[in-house]
């Protein structure tokens, strides 16, 4: 690969890196901009045949409006219970149940957040925590950060274990053996980085998003937060153990908030002295909402939880079901490229069906439910020229290995070229490459799908141990979450952030840093 090459393969990542952060356009400018240089690179210096980039394009727009769908979803949702009042009781809760906002980021962030993520994945627990953390008066941007850097550990075994199902299982043509092997490595080095991760939340909101900086803030619940973090990390570890890569992250995460609303009930653990944001008096424990009100006003997440779970399971009659209504188009434009969009089986059409109960359950009237759509659309107007652009700039990236100049696609240039230049290091890379896969296809399961086997012959040439090796990919796959430009542009449409997209990144570059080093030392502590 000559430097010009080498100038191409890296357009991608350099271009929207540059644009977002560095000159700080928002995305709705930036990734068109990032899509045509791409395009450009693709064609003129990669030899990318134009029928292929054609399909690549087609392909993007339609996995875009697949994410768009979901994002409507959990709006139409959100706005649903907000017009219903239901929203209110969901505050009331969490302020009686503890109104410090360190307290209510890690219930509904690290918690909440790892639950839907274990759950649905795709982006959907950015999408509600987010608005959630808003709806307890946490700012809009620290909502959108921590509910992004949240969203990570869970991330290996989320949507039913997909990522390992899917993306590494698929991604070496191996057994579920090894896969569950590779897990299980994967969540033993998680027990010790991601089970601070919740303490990171307390310090970025404490430091970051207060009005007078305070690190002993968020030091003063280091016990409080290591146990929720233990509390999701241990129980995940013995689930991957005993039963596989589908429950880990579900489960976990009900154990931990089980665990943590005990401990939040008992007084047990916590900073004696309160904390907030604006530094004024946190309000009186508000009075706790009676359990049927609690029920009927959660009631629509829960179904829509439910939904999603008993969808995924392989062993219920309810997947291919909904997967019966679908619009597919196989062989793009005569490419092997193919896409499918099934309404009722993405998370989207799901959490739309929970919303047309409130009809029913909160009394919503038709005029209510339709005020809620409209609002719904109207706050993804931003969202819809971002991801149009930047999901079929990540297919073309992808897809590039169909080129008239006999190349590698792009990321596997990218990858080998790091292999032959830094095998001495590749325990410190691996988590680097998997988050780049995360960062450019937008999915934890796709950077697996896309670098398992290279990692893999990485490992035997850099004489490493191949699933250490490959547990360490699944993890940068799960830092690479926290920057991945569709979740940023996911997460900040939710809440009203379009336009700040490089300022979230910003942000949320730092803990993706920690995740993969941390996670690389104790690789090499192991070794």
């Amino acid at each position: 690969m000559d430097s010009l090459q080498l100038l191409a393969a890296l357009t991608p990542i350099g271009s929207t890196f540059l644009l977002l952060v560095v000159f700080r356009l928002p995305a709705t400018r930036a990734m068109p901009l990032s899509l045509l240089l791409c395009a450009l690179a693709c064609y003129f210096v990669w030899g990318m045949l134009p029928i292929q980039m054609a399909a690549s394009f087609i392909e993007g727009i339609i996995l875009a409006l697949s994410i768009l769908w979901i994002l409507l979803g959990a709006l139409f949702l959100l706005n649903n219970l907000r017009e219903s009042g239901a929203l209110d009781v969901i505050r009331q809760g969490f302020s009686a149940l503890s109104p410090d906002p360190r307290v209510q980021v890690i219930l509904i962030a690290w918690l909440f957040g790892s639950f839907l993520e274990g759950a649905a994945g795709f982006g959907t627990p950015a999408a509600i925590c987010a608005p959630l953390l808003v709806a307890v008066g946490i700012p809009p941007l620290a909502a959108v950060v921590l509910a992004l850097v949240a969203d990570s550990s869970a991330v290996s075994f989320g949507a039913i274990g997909t990522p390992v199902i899917v993306g590494l299982k698929q991604g070496l043509n191996t057994t579920d053996l090894h896969v569950q092997q590779i897990a299980i490595q994967a969540i033993s080095i998680d027990i010790l980085v991601a089970s601070l991760l919740p303490l990171i939340l307390c310090l970025l909101l404490t430091t970051c998003f207060a009005k007078r900086p305070n690190l002993r803030a968020g030091f003063a619940m280091l016990p409080f937060s290591l146990v929720c973090g233990l509390g999701f990390t241990l129980p995940a570890y013995l689930v991957a153990w005993l039963l596989g890569p589908e429950f880990p992250s579900l489960l976990g995460a009900m154990s931990g908030l089980v665990l943590a609303t005990i401990i939040i009930r008992k007084g047990w653990l916590l900073p004696k002295r309160p904390w907030s944001l604006d530094e004024q008096p946190l309000p009186a424990t508000s009075v706790m909402p009676s359990f049927g009100q609690l029920l009927l006003a959660w009631l629509p997440y829960l179904t829509a939880t439910l939904l999603l779970v008993v969808s995924r399971l392989p062993s219920l009659p309810f997947k291919p079901f909904l997967q019966q209504i679908q619009l597919s188009w196989s062989d793009i434009l005569g490419t092997e490229l193919a896409v499918s969009f099934q309404p009722l089986y993405l998370p989207g059409g799901l959490m739309m069906i929970a919303g047309l109960i409130t009809l029913a359950t909160h009394k919503t009237s038709p005029a209510q439910l339709g005020q809620a759509l409209h609002v719904s659309l109207k706050s993804l107007r931003g969202a819809t020229i971002s991801l149009c652009a930047a999901v079929p700039m990540v297919r073309l990236f992808l897809h590039s290995a169909q080129n008239r100049l006999g190349l590698d696609s792009m990321p596997m240039a990218l990858a080998e070229l790091a292999s032959r230049h830094l095998a001495e290091f590749w325990l410190a890379v691996a988590p680097l490459i998997g988050a780049l896969g995360s960062f450019i296809a937008g999915s934890a399961t796709f950077s697996n799908l896309m670098f398992a086997a290279f990692q893999q012959s990485a490992a035997e040439l850099a004489n490493q141990p191949p699933n250490l090796v490959l547990a360490l990919q699944m993890l940068g796959a799960n830092a690479g979450n926290m920057i991945c430009v569709l979740n940023v542009v996911a997460a900040a449409s939710v809440v009203g952030l379009n336009g700040q997209e490089g300022k979230i990144i910003r942000f949320t570059f730092w803990p993706m840093l920690y995740y993969c080093v941390t996670a690389a030392l104790v690789a090499t502590w192991i070794v």
